[in-house]
């Protein structure tokens, strides 16, 4: 009798702390996307190995189950704009991919997503809008328009003047580099700017173009996200695969965020294993003193556990709680989480 395989997936907030066991048959497939996290039991229960990072509690997922009610919120939101592509888009990514961001579009409410390029200049190897046909298939299909500056306003503006908590956010799962449609970014944020000072003007981004990064700053942005899985440029390169641009701009980006006061983060891709590494943890500690910036969002690395590290090569870590110990003590004023924030809780002990 052959042993099935477990592995759980975590809800968001937690970051997994260790891998499952495995042993690879001949021509094993790769593994679909997904953040795979060791399970356990003990007393007649099973367990999963994770750390509780961001205590934010509209990620719930207890909030997002009422599937009936949305179909109808969505029904309401198209009917009054039948024409704006990206609220179809964003109907398509509550409905089908079961986004909770993009459901908090119609609930109005939260974080709101906004999807603007179809195109990117990176191939991260975990990709979830875009995989190569030989290779494991990707979680959503990306958004194949570049919406107008009024789709955009669209959805935006009524967010931010009346949704609770409200963020909206460019740089989504369902997209590739936001900033490569700079132009109508720049005009949709400094219009949203000029009707409203209410709310949250978020990016998430690979950070590879600084100069218009800068100029996005300038138009009205909060805050910044900036993905990497290591601070390394060799790893870095490994898994984001960049055409036409390098790890120092990404870097040149953080560091020019923070001079125009934008509350400034990065993504980091949280592999038990690689990320916890010394090395990796030296370098992280270089990279948080040279950008100074205010917060590490730690999100689960959605990828095939063995293809990852066949890439990226073997290693041991010290462990994803001591890592953070050691952070907090290198940097006490340095924030942790897993979630974007409000500007009202940018410095919550500042």
């Amino acid at each position: 009798m052959e042993c099935a395989a477990v592995a759980a997936f975590l809800p968001p907030g937690y970051i997994r702390t260790l891998l499952p066991a495995t042993q690879l048959k001949r021509k094993a497939p790769t593994l679909p996307l997904w953040a795979y996290s060791a399970v356990g039991w003990k007393d007649e229960k099973f367990w999963a190995t994770g750390l509780f990072i961001d205590p934010d509690p509209h990620w719930n997922p207890k909030y997002f189950e009422n599937d009936r009610l949305l179909k109808r919120k969505v029904e309401v939101f198209l009917n009054k704009a039948p024409k704006n592509r990206l609220l179809r888009q964003l109907s398509r990514c509550a409905l089908e991919y079961h986004c909770f961001a993009a459901k908090n579009v119609f609930f109005r409410r939260w974080e709101c997503p906004l999807p603007t390029s179809p195109s990117c200049n990176a191939d991260c190897l975990g990709c979830i809008s875009l995989q190569p046909s030989e290779c494991c298939p990707a979680s959503q299909e990306r958004i194949h328009f570049v919406p107008t500056v009024n789709e955009v306003l669209g959805v935006a503006s009524p967010h931010l003047e009346k949704a609770e908590d409200a963020i909206v956010s460019f740089g989504q799962g369902c997209e590739g580099e936001p900033l490569i449609q700079w132009g109508l970014l720049e005009k949709a944020i400094a219009q949203l700017r000029e009707k409203t000072n209410r709310g949250t003007i978020n990016l998430n981004t690979n950070g590879s173009f600084p100069k218009r990064l800068e100029i996005l700053c300038d138009a009205g942005l909060d805050s910044v996200r900036i993905t990497l899985n290591s601070p390394h440029s060799k790893f870095y390169k490994r898994y984001h695969q960049p055409r036409g641009y390098t790890f120092r701009e990404v870097v040149e980006s953080l560091i020019q965020a923070k001079e125009k006061r934008i509350y400034t983060s990065i993504n980091l891709l949280v592999f038990p294993g690689f990320t916890d590494r010394e090395d990796e943890v030296e370098g992280l500690t270089d990279l948080i003193r040279k950008t100074n910036l205010d917060l590490i969002q730690m999100r689960n690395l959605n990828i095939d556990p063995d293809l990852y590290l066949k890439v990226m090569g073997k290693g041991e870590g010290m462990g994803i709680s001591k890592m953070i110990d050691v952070l907090k003590r290198e940097f006490p004023s340095l924030q942790f989480g897993y979630f974007n924030r409000t500007k009202e809780n940018f410095y919550p002990y500042g």
